[in-house]
């Protein structure tokens, strides 16, 4: 009645109804999210949270109401009063509504397997589709979910429906005055929403950065909002000017050997072999997918899910404050093959034809067989391309090569992959290089039937795993596989005759975002550090003496090390170092780049420093303890410098870190 008083068009009325109606399931959603995936008592604290995610709601909201305002100021198109302008209307809002229903349904899907809200790296999973959808089937309730989509859609449906006959039985009450004057002024309103506040600058992503914790931009951001700002840093360059502004520093650093503005070269020309013992020694380098720092032993978590692993790090070089570059397996692979991080801001590296070219280390090892074992495909992200381009003469080992049958979309179990290299290595009558990729320790967390005799699964309550950094008990069981299946490799190797002679190297692909609550310095889990930190291990009982190192080290730091425990000679020409080098101890560092919060960052001197790249906040982190940092502005310019001399030598390097002369 008040707004027949007031002249409201119908049109208006109806969408401002359906569009109060979409904000109430929208904000039903945040809701589901936040009690999904945590509990109740997470919500102390969040009305800022809901707040700005009611303004990002609303934006989506007031694009979609005004598509179809403008469609209905066609006169021949007006739905209440045309039958095409009806069923047009009709057409926009359902077709919104399984592309809300289907965002969500996604989104809760992403975050589970990620613990991070949609984003624009959900296309990467596309370019490996069979193997993705395979995983979803096997980790998902798809049937289920396709279902709720179905009857989701049909009920807003039915909502839509409603409104308009219930509006559509109204008088029309407008007059040609008042529906031009409201039609600007709802046009205004919509616009207003579309650009989220009054200012010169339209609301971004990155103004959920502001609400002080990850977890609270997390819950502020719909799907649509972390799906679409995440799809504008699409291609992968670099900027000669900016290269050079840190070239000084970053030579200087690095240790590079008659460096050279113009040329921007970083090679280091190490010479080992005058130390090197009479044998040469092997390598068994083991990438652990999602091993994950705080929920190992190794920081002591009381559910003790690495107990075999933390017995062999007692006996190796063990370095408690390793970070891959940043988050994902095919990002992982590439910084620990390449030494360089992927800095690329859409798709991976691997995936870029301009960038597949690289230089690696293990290519030095002169003389020694290459191999490289993996129990499902390398198809997955292009890691084929990366691995057989730039590995010469590489002994590659997937999917269909092995004797144990497949047990998911992981291909072989994580034991078998182990016992089977034990039994390729153990006949190998040259020195070797190996390479062992797990994937066990990923959904859909297969535990193998044969295996459940010999390991078994422990049953725990939710509250327990969630306090100590696990989602589900699947997800905690497969952490405890893991540490099974190194038992039997290692139990496998010391029978054989190479094992004295060997160096293994242990590492994560990368870690899982997640609270660490009490284990970990709570920047750790404030600024997603856990999604980096990982375990690195140096093992060879006969050959190196225990020694636990904490200061920050990376992925890409690993084959300079490992030529240097091997006293071979070898060229680096990336940002990979020695870590037994004393020189290299005296400062350390590892670059972060967060890829969907568009962040990049150094860890150094126990402090965290993280920059937002398009112009946001930037800030510290106390790596030691929980107490704060003195921060002075020559600390913060130093800490700013460094970073970007990172971030723009690494953008270089990707493109410039050609391999030498093999082919």
């Amino acid at each position: 009645n008040d707004m027949q008083k007031l002249k409201v068009p119908r049109n208006i009325q109806w969408l401002i109804i359906n569009g109060i109606i979409f904000l109430l399931i929208m904000t039903v959603l945040r809701l589901a999210f936040v009690l999904t995936f945590h509990n109740i008592s997470y919500l102390s604290g969040l009305l800022p949270s809901f707040i700005l995610g009611l303004r990002y709601d609303l934006r989506i909201v007031c694009i979609v109401a005004m598509l179809i305002f403008l469609f209905g100021l066609i006169k021949p198109l007006q739905p209440f009063h045309r039958t095409k302008g009806k069923r047009g209307a009709f057409i926009l809002l359902i077709t919104f509504s399984v592309i809300l229903t289907l965002f969500y349904i996604l989104d809760f899907s992403f975050y589970a397997y990620l613990s991070q809200r949609l984003t624009g790296s959900i296309l990467n999973y596309a370019e490996d589709a069979k193997i993705s959808m395979t995983m979803v089937w096997q980790t998902y309730p798809v049937i289920w979910l396709v279902l709720s989509l179905i009857g989701a859609v049909l009920l807003m449906s039915w909502f839509i429906n409603a409104t308009f006959e219930y509006m559509a039985a109204k008088p029309i009450g407008s007059t040609k005055k008042s529906r031009i004057g409201w039609g600007i002024a709802f046009f205004i309103a919509l616009a207003l929403g579309i650009f989220g506040r009054v200012g010169q600058y339209p609301l971004r992503w990155s103004d959920a950065a502001a609400l002080g914790s990850d977890f609270k931009s997390q819950v502020a951001f719909n799907p649509f909002q972390s799906f679409f700002s995440t799809l504008n840093y699409r291609h992968s360059t670099y900027e000669v000017k900016k290269v050079k502004e840190h070239y000084n520093w970053i030579a200087d650093f690095l240790g590079v050997q008659n460096p050279d503005i113009n040329v921007l070269h970083y090679d280091r020309n190490i010479s080992n072999a005058k130390n090197a013992g009479a044998l040469q020694p092997n390598v068994v380098l083991v990438i652990c997918e999602s091993f994950s720092a705080y929920k190992s032993s190794m920081i002591n978590n009381p559910l003790n899910t690495t107990p075999f692993f933390n017995q062999m790090v007692q006996q190796g070089i063990y370095f408690d404050r390793c970070f891959s570059p940043t988050y994902g397996t095919a990002k992982g692979v590439w910084a620990i093959v390449t030494g360089v991080p992927d800095v690329q801001l859409y798709n991976t590296a691997s995936r870029n034809p301009s960038a597949v070219d690289q230089h690696t280390i293990i290519n030095d090892f002169a003389g020694y067989e290459k191999y490289y074992f993996l129990g499902g495909s390398t198809s997955w992200a292009n890691i084929r391309g990366l691995l057989t381009n730039n590995i010469k003469d590489l002994h590659l080992f997937e999917e269909g090569d092995y004797q144990a049958a497949k047990i998911d979309v992981w291909g072989i179990s994580d034991k078998n992959l182990f016992l089977e290299a034990n039994k390729t290595l153990a006949n190998e009558k040259k020195p070797f290089f190996a390479i062992i990729q797990t994937a066990d320790n990923h959904r859909p967390y297969t535990i193998p039937t044969e295996d459940k005799g010999a390991f078994k699964e422990v049953q725990l309550p939710y509250d327990t795993l969630s306090k100590y950094g696990f989602g589900s008990l699947e997800e905690y069981n497969a952490f405890r596989y893991t540490d099974f299946t190194f038992q039997q490799f290692m139990n496998a190797a010391k029978k054989e005759n190479y094992f004295n002679n060997t160096i293994f190297v242990f590492v994560g692909d990368h870690g899982i975002y997640g609270n660490a609550g009490d284990l970990l310095p709570k920047a750790f889990t404030d600024l997603r550090l856990t999604s980096e930190h990982i375990p690195l291990l140096f093992y060879a009982p006969a050959l190196i003496s225990p020694v636990r190192f904490s200061s920050a080290v990376s992925q890409i730091d690993i084959l300079p090390t490992v030529a240097g425990l091997a006293k071979i000679n070898y060229t680096n020409s990336t940002l990979g170092r020695d870590l037994l080098n004393p020189e290299v101890q005296k400062k350390d560092a590892a670059f972060i780049i967060d890829v969907d919060f568009k962040k990049i960052g150094l860890i150094s001197n126990n402090k965290f420093y993280s920059l937002t790249m398009d112009g946001g906040p930037d800030t510290f982190g106390n790596l030691l303890d929980n107490g704060s940092i003195p921060i002075t502005d020559s600390l913060r310019l130093a800490y700013k410098k460094m970073t970007e001399g990172y971030y723009e030598t690494a953008r270089f390097m990707l493109l410039n870190n050609k391999k030498k002369g093999f082919y």
